[in-house]
């Protein structure tokens, strides 16, 4: 007997998350996204015009859900700025570390991927990195201003960290080793000072 689900259109998103970040936006059919749901094709046509669309509202909805999660961790009292940003790390590490099959990273998924298939994706990735982004900036600013970490340029430091951390992602797929996870980790250790 299938659950019942309030919003269909947030279910059709949580199950195309699921089975993308398995198997990428190409290798991924309407049929299976819909059986997999258990939702008629006419429902999933009334939340979305085409694949693409849903494509964008899947990467818009991984992004909100993210955002929040690492504002949560941000915002975190009872840790410094500096804390905070490597519980950020060690959890993008434990995340890498399983096999690729429980790694759900839409970004590290499906970049290269879409960004030649889709503009409207393409952009939203785009913005949606641009915001972690900002975010680990602020966390870095708010490390100098507490102490815990020493002066940076923190959006540039910011963003050569997310590309470090989105690069090892990348080679730990395709080695199927966390040993990029764990030389990534070290190497924010050493730049963060």
């Amino acid at each position: 007997m299938k659950t019942a689900y309030d919003d269909t259109r947030q279910h059709l998103l949580a199950t195309g998350h699921l089975i993308m970040a398995a198997k990428g936006f190409s290798g991924v059919g309407l049929n299976e996204i819909l059986q997999t749901a258990g939702v008629p094709k006419g429902s999933f046509y009334h939340y979305f015009k085409s694949k693409e669309q849903y494509g964008q509202a899947l990467l818009e909805d991984y992004f909100s859900q993210y955002l929040s999660q690492v504002d949560q961790r941000f915002a975190e009292p009872q840790q410094n700025a500096r804390e905070r940003l490597m519980g950020y790390w060690q959890q993008w590490l434990a995340g890498y570390s399983g096999p690729c099959s429980e790694q759900k990273c839409l970004v590290v998924k499906l970049s290269a991927e879409v960004a030649d298939l889709s503009e409207p994706m393409r952009l939203t990735l785009r913005d949606g990195t641009d915001q972690i982004i900002q975010r680990l900036a602020d966390c870095i600013s708010a490390g100098e201003q507490d102490a815990s970490l020493p002066p940076h340029d923190a959006p540039a430091m910011a963003a050569m960290l997310y590309q470090l951390w989105l690069g090892a992602s990348l080679l730990a797929k395709l080695q199927r080793t966390s040993q990029p996870m764990q030389q990534a980790m070290q190497m924010t250790v050493r730049l963060l000072g």
